[in-house]
């Protein structure tokens, strides 16, 4: 569709993923910011305002009092000296990533790009740097389509903590700095939602639905960015809708939503001379997800959708944190494989430090990727679903942000195909074993082929393929059989 898309759901319903996304299916995410300063974890923002979180009080102890040291403050310590955005495309583009997202801005409403709207940004305070456009350069010269992340229609509710207080101990009542009134813009003029900050997910305020909406609009016009994805579901309508308890889609409540994501595509268009940008967004319903693409956060789907889909994970934490274990490279490579045999498309955060550096764990993790995908990325790119997803008894467990590692056996595969071939992938083979495949009953097989290591002997009786597989194996997981 070249025509330019109206702000409507009839309109953006018409969308379909372009096709570099569905060959894409892994790409990069630098879920950066000023978060990332404590190497605390995730919500660092919101929880050094809850009495009695760990992060609390690590940042009592460690900065002072947030009526002292709140988090501008923290924004300031966010230097970024050593970031070097060329060096690691490099190495993201060689582990095996397609495409690209940046964070624009978290739920910190801190913006990391030189914006004309929130004077709180990476170029008036911290690194004095346009983290973007540092980003959307490195992607170009590696051809990488560039995505920016937003978090921002949570903020004004999910920020309310900062005008709190202590409720015991020697500050009791001294109210924290979100009530200064000098950075009242940064802190927003949020005393409508509850004290406790249990408020919506995505606030009423009219007000604020139109400011999000000016901002998410600087964000596409400044970076013409080929993903926009938004931490949440469409805005705004999810207030709304949950007070109903799923009407109808009030068209009202979204209407800054279907706004910024015909911007979006329009944009592409002007650009292109077609739609080539994604809308992600996790609301999970077809009649809201189908203006784009349905995300799911560090969760999947159980088989194969007609539709292309995308999830997105981390190595670790979002941000930065000392406490938290990571990923594994084989666990990583069999999320991308299952992930891909039902038609996803995954996104994978790795981490940096304050400064913009990777640690030795995360360039580790990045080397195997590499690795892996130089002998099996023909199975991977461009690809699409096979008529069954997979085979075996062993199925990665879905539940709502829990990604634990699958014990695979010897009888689990998982499948794609392109250009006349499936790939099986292996999930638990060995080397020296012996394989069993019972999806091609009824298909004459002609070669199968070891990537990395070339033709292995088969044959097929009985309705089975039977592979002999050599004694050792070229990839560190998930090895990969081209069956013609």
């Amino acid at each position: 569709m070249n025509e330019h898309f109206e702000p409507s759901f009839d309109s953006l319903r018409q969308y379909t993923a372009p096709e570099w996304f569905r060959d894409a299916k892994f790409g990069i995410w630098s879920h950066w910011g000023p978060q990332s300063v404590p190497m605390f974890g995730d919500w660092y923002a919101r929880n050094m305002y809850i009495e009695g979180t760990p992060q609390y009080e690590y940042h009592l102890r460690h900065y002072g009092h947030p009526s002292k040291f709140g988090y501008k403050d923290i924004c300031a310590l966010w230097k970024a000296e050593n970031f070097d955005p060329d060096g690691l495309m490099e190495k993201y583009y060689k582990a095996g990533a397609r495409y690209f997202m940046t964070q624009g801005t978290h739920h910190d409403h801190f913006f990391n790009y030189d914006s004309k709207i929130n004077r709180m940004n990476s170029v008036n305070v911290g690194p004095h740097k346009d983290i973007l456009a540092l980003w959307r350069s490195a992607a170009d010269k590696f051809g990488l389509p560039f995505g920016i992340s937003e978090h921002l229609g949570a903020s004004f509710s999910w920020w309310r903590v900062n005008k709190g207080c202590d409720k015991s101990g020697p500050y009791a009542g001294v109210p924290y700095d979100g009530n200064d009134p000098e950075y009242r813009d940064f802190y927003f003029d949020n005393y409508e939602h509850p004290a406790d900050g249990d408020a919506p997910w995505y606030t009423p305020n009219k007000a604020y639905h139109e400011y999000w909406l000016r901002c998410i609009s600087e964000m596409i016009d400044r970076f013409h960015p080929d993903l926009l994805y938004t931490d949440g579901a469409l805005p705004f309508g999810a207030h709304w809708l949950s007070e109903s308890g799923g009407a109808a889609q009030d068209a009202d409540a979204y209407r800054c939503g279907l706004t910024a994501v015909a911007q979006l595509y329009n944009t592409s268009i002007d650009h292109y001379g077609e739609n080539r940008a994604v809308y992600l967004q996790k609301d999970r319903r077809p009649e809201i997800y189908s203006v784009g693409v349905l995300d799911i956060e560090k969760s999947q789907l159980p088989g194969i959708m007609p539709e292309p889909w995308h999830t997105d994970t981390c190595i670790g934490n979002w941000f930065y944190d000392v406490h938290s274990p990571y990923k594994k490279p084989e666990q990583i490579v069999e999320m991308l494989v299952d992930i891909i045999s039902k038609n996803g498309v995954m996104l994978l955060n790795i981490l940096q430090r304050p400064d913009g550096t990777i640690d030795e764990e995360a360039d580790y993790i990045l080397d195997q990727l590499a690795a892996w995908f130089r002998i099996n990325s023909e199975a991977v790119y461009g690809t699409r679903p096979w008529r069954v997803f997979g085979e075996g008894d062993t199925f990665v467990k879905i539940e709502g942000f829990r990604e634990d590692k699958t014990d695979w056996t010897i009888n689990d595969f998982r499948f794609v195909q392109k250009d006349g071939a499936v790939y099986a992938f292996m999930m638990g083979a060995k080397g020296g074993d012996s394989v069993v495949l019972r999806s091609f009953a009824g298909e004459s097989v002609h070669s199968v082929e070891l990537l990395g290591y070339g033709p292995v002997p088969f044959r097929q009786e009985f309705g089975l393929l039977t592979a002999a597989l050599p004694d050792k194996l070229p990839s560190i997981a998930a090895n990969v059989l081209k069956i013609c």
